[in-house]
């Protein structure tokens, strides 16, 4: 497959057009979650609960992931098994800890969802070369890196500037 053309971008033109998806994204988010009946940072959890398939996640892996406290994970995880979209199982390895799986009835309404979108930008993929995806994958994989870490100089503090 050969890719198409594409015309030149400057990295603020990129930039300016990650922007728009990012705000398009969290107002997706936000319309999805009301549909289903949860919060941004709960569906943001049942979402990575779901994608862990068939190692399903602890709890303190999860709050690692989503980058919050574990209690605020409890409090994520009391809200899914409420509205009966995850529960919790023991670790067949260590009693004292807990697996988060997804329950199979809420993982097809969500996949409901979400497949279409999925559908329209796996077509989207199609354009573009094995090479060009590869190049969209690592720039995501580096670029959440340093949102993790813009996120935690906002949490310190380090960001707030001197107030004049």
């Amino acid at each position: 497959m050969h890719g198409k053309f594409r015309p030149a971008a400057t990295a603020e033109e990129a930039l300016s057009r990650m922007d728009q998806f990012v705000a398009l994204g969290i107002v997706g988010q936000q319309e999805v979650a009301q549909r289903l009946g949860l919060n941004v940072t709960d569906l943001t959890c049942l979402g990575h609960i779901l994608g862990a398939g068939e190692n399903p996640l602890g709890a303190g892996d999860l709050a690692e992931l989503v980058d919050l406290t574990t209690g605020a994970v409890t409090g994520v995880l009391n809200r899914l098994e409420r509205a009966g979209y995850a529960r919790r199982q023991p670790d067949p390895a260590d009693r004292r800890r807990v697996r988060v799986v997804a329950e199979q009835a809420a993982a097809v309404r969500i996949f409901a969802v979400y497949q279409p979108f999925y559908d329209r930008l796996g077509a989207l993929f199609a354009d573009y070369t094995p090479d060009e995806v590869a190049v969209i994958a690592d720039w995501f994989e580096r670029a959440a890196a340093e949102v993790r870490a813009h996120c935690a100089q906002v949490r310190s503090g380090e960001l707030d500037g001197e107030q004049g």
